[in-house]
């Protein structure tokens, strides 16, 4: 029995506060939680050992330009003069992982063929660990 590829809802903040689903828009993005760990090693020791320290979040969300009203460009063009936090709720599988990030980014490439894409990264901003919901 063959499986779907899992689909995934992009749910992102605009400036003023409300989620806009951005799924549409979105062509691939990519997310990361790590542990940040600190090397504890003795001299005593023939291995390294480490403790586990504060956790992070990370994501780059890459789309398609489309300047309708709440939709992509809409949510990222306030990104250099807003400075406000954001929240991004990626669902997948019927779990949800929400976020408070600053976005550092908002870059548009247009491509010799004429496509406008646009690539936004993010970092977590509140200090709240990532967790499923």
């Amino acid at each position: 029995m063959e499986k779907e590829a899992p689909t995934v809802t992009v749910a992102i903040d605009d400036s003023g506060g409300p989620a806009r689903t951005s799924s549409q828009d979105v062509t691939n993005l990519d997310w990361a939680i790590p542990r940040n760990v600190q090397d504890v090693t003795g001299v005593d020791k023939a291995a390294i050992e480490r403790l586990l320290l504060l956790a992070d979040f990370s994501c780059t969300v890459n789309g398609v330009f489309n300047d309708a009203s709440n939709m992509s460009h809409d949510v990222f063009k306030t990104v250099a003069s807003a400075s406000v936090a954001r929240t991004v709720t990626l669902t997948t599988s019927g779990k949800s992982l929400p976020n408070e990030v600053f976005f550092t980014d908002y870059s548009l490439s247009r491509s010799a063929a004429g496509e406008l894409t646009w690539t936004a990264p993010a970092v977590l901003s509140d200090g709240t660990a990532p967790t499923w919901a």
